[in-house]
C-alpha cells in the first residue's frame, strides 16, 4: 500500500499514542498531542482507511496457556500464494508472510492443548500441524520452530513507531492503574467461554465499544468494561497496533534466522533486542535458534545491519529470508 497522503507528524504521534494505550479515549489522546478531538478522530479514520491502522486486543500466550510455533513451509510459485492464503483465514494463524522468491511462507501457529484435544489424539491437539499439512500435497518441505522465548515483540511496540511524543506526553497516555479491587488473572483455566468472546471480539477491534462488546459477550457493558480491566491487569491481555510500516520508509522487510552457540545465545538475544532495526526476536527451537525480522529503508541499510551491527556478535550463521509479502498481521483477517 502506498497511501494517498504523505504522513505528517500528528499521524505519527497518533499511532505512539495507540502504542502506549490501544484504548485510550480520543479525548486524552488530543489533550496530550495538543489539538483538538475532531482532529485526532479525524485523523484516526484516515489512516485506518489509507494505511490499514487497526488496534487488536492480544493474548499473551504464556499467560493464557498457549504455544506458539514458526512454520516454514516451501511450495511451488504456482500454489505458494493460494496456500499462504488459506493459512491466513485460519483463526488459528498470525503473521502469514510470503518469503524467498515467493516459494516459502512462513506464519506463526497458535496452539492451546487441553486435556480434550490430548484424550483424542495428537492430531487433534495441534491439527494444522500433524493432520492439515502433511496432507497438503503442493508443499514440498516443512519446519515447525517451538517458540521458547521472545526478547522483542508482543507488547513492545518495534521502535521506528515510538519515536515521536515525548516522556510527558506518554505519562498522560499510560492507561491509569488498576483497581486493587480486581483479581489477577494468571492461568488458562481462569479463562470463561465469555472471556474468549469478549478476546476475539478484542482481536477484531481493540477500540470497540463497551456497547458492541457487550452484544459479543451477552452480558452488559459494565460486566465488559470490568472483565476487559481485569484481564489487562493481569497481563494475559494487551493491545497492538496494525500499520502498513511502507508508510514510515519501511521499504525492505527480512525474517533473520541466526545460529548462536548456547552459551552466547541470551547474550545475543538481548544485545539485538535493543537494535532499533529489529521489530522481533525470539529463541525458537529448530537448526537456527534465534528468530529476528528486520525493519529497513533500503537494501542498502538491510546490507548495512548484517555486516556492520550483526557481524561482530557471537553469531555463526545467518539466513536471510526476503519479505515480499505480509498476508496477515497479529490480528485476523477481516473482510475475505
Amino acid at each position: 500500500m502506498t497511501g494517498k497522503y504523505p504522513l505528517d507528524e500528528l499521524d505519527r504521534a497518533l499511532i505512539h499514542a495507540l502504542h502506549i494505550d490501544g484504548r485510550a479515549p480520543f479525548t486524552r489522546i488530543a489533550a496530550a498531542l495538543d489539538t483538538s478531538t475532531q482532529t485526532v478522530t479525524r485523523r484516526y479514520q484516515r489512516l485506518r482507511a489509507d494505511a490499514g491502522l487497526r488496534v487488536i486486543g492480544l493474548v499473551d500466550p504464556h499467560r493464557a496457556g498457549r504455544q506458539q510455533w514458526i512454520l516454514r513451509l516451501t511450495a511451488a510459485t504456482s500454489t505458494a500464494h493460494d496456500l499462504a492464503q488459506a493459512l491466513a483465514r485460519r483463526p488459528d494463524t498470525s503473521w502469514v508472510r510470503l518469503t524467498s522468491g515467493g516459494t516459502e511462507i512462513v506464519a506463526v501457529v497458535h496452539t492451546t492443548p487441553d486435556a480434550d484435544a490430548s484424550a483424542a489424539g495428537p492430531d487433534a491437539a495441534h491439527p494444522l500441524l500433524l493432520r492439515d499439512i502433511p496432507r497438503t500435497s503442493s508443499i514440498t518441505a516443512v519446519s515447525a520452530h517451538y517458540l521458547l522465548h521472545t526478547y522483542l515483540g508482543g507488547p513492545t511496540a518495534w521502535r521506528g513507531r515510538t519515536k515521536v511524543l515525548t516522556e510527558e506526553q506518554q505519562d498522560q497516555l499510560r492507561p491509569p492503574p488498576a483497581p486493587i479491587t480486581q483479581t489477577p488473572i494468571t492461568l488458562s483455566l481462569a479463562l470463561t467461554e465469555t472471556d474468549r468472546r469478549l478476546l476475539d471480539a478484542l482481536s477484531r477491534d481493540g477500540r470497540a465499544s463497551y456497547g458492541d462488546l457487550a452484544r459479543a459477550t451477552g452480558g452488559s457493558p459494565t460486566t465488559s468494561a470490568r472483565r476487559l480491566g481485569e484481564l489487562r491487569a493481569s497481563g494475559v491481555l494487551f493491545f497492538d497496533v496494525e500499520f502498513d510500516d511502507f508508510r514510515l520508509g519501511v521499504t525492505t522487510q527480512a525474517l533473520l534466522w541466526l545460529s548462536v552457540a548456547p552459551a552466547h545465545l541470551d547474550q545475543v538475544a538481548t544485545t539485538i533486542a535493543g537494535h532499533g532495526e529489529l521489530a522481533v526476536v525470539a529463541a525458537t527451537t529448530g537448526r537456527t535458534n534465534l528468530l529476528a525480522n528486520a525493519l529497513c529503508p533500503s537494501p542498502e541499510a538491510l546490507h548495512h545491519y548484517l555486516t556492520r551491527r550483526l557481524a561482530p556478535l557471537a553469531i555463526t550463521a545467518i539466513e536471510t529470508a526476503p519479505v515480499l509479502r505480509t498476508l496477515k498481521a497479529a490480528g485476523p483477517v477481516t473482510g475475505r
